[in-house]
């Protein structure tokens, strides 16, 4: 007679079952882990992707300012150059103006001089030569007596552009007097750029 456990075999799959059991409970605790890993790489990779079309973004915007600050440059451009023209052609007139007013005030200078001493001559005197050398001047004349030649001296004491003049030298001969005075003689010009230093410093 043949016995059979039917028992045992019956408790041998739910053990089976029970040890099953504990691995599919060990995958169950990996899978929170695994999510977490999943949903931070995800976050980076779309923290990176809104960095990458930012700058995307970012350098479109730059094309385009500069793309428009061309086309004001290219707009500008025959502006700038009407400018540069004609600030060059200014400083050519302006140096033009200039020289001419050097011209002017080289010829109008020895005029002035030549003025201002013939204004100062006395009754009696008459002036033989006369030197312009930078700010010096010399005067050669005749003169009847020494009277004469003193009040020319005094008349041209007076004049503001001739500076202290000196008889130099005196000499008679027969009924004349020849005489040679010396002085600085300062352009008008000259002199008002002094008064106007001298009232600027208070003196």
């Amino acid at each position: 007679m043949i016995r059979v456990n039917l028992v045992g075999e019956a408790r041998r799959p739910v053990a089976a079952r029970v040890g099953g059991g504990a691995g599919i409970g060990g995958e169950g605790e990996r899978r929170p882990a695994d999510l977490a890993l999943l949903i931070i790489g995800v976050l980076g990779l779309v923290v990176a992707f809104s960095h990458f079309l930012l700058l995307r973004y970012q350098v479109k915007e730059k094309k385009v300012q500069v793309a428009e600050a061309q086309l004001e440059v290219d707009r500008l451009a025959p502006i700038i150059r009407e400018v540069e023209a004609f600030k060059a052609k200014k400083a050519r007139l302006q140096n033009k103006v200039e020289v001419i007013s050097d011209l002017k005030a080289n010829q109008q200078g020895p005029v002035q001089v030549m003025d201002r001493v013939s204004a100062a001559l006395p009754q009696l005197t008459w002036l033989t030569r006369m030197d312009v050398n930078q700010n010096n001047l010399r005067l050669t004349g005749e003169a009847f007596n020494t009277n004469a030649i003193a009040s020319l001296i005094e008349n041209l004491d007076r004049v503001p552009e001739f500076l202290e003049p000196v008889l130099k030298d005196t000499q008679q001969s027969n009924e004349r007097y020849t005489f040679v005075i010396e002085c600085q003689y300062l352009s008008p010009a000259v002199l008002r750029r002094q008064k106007e230093l001298a009232s600027a410093s208070g003196g």
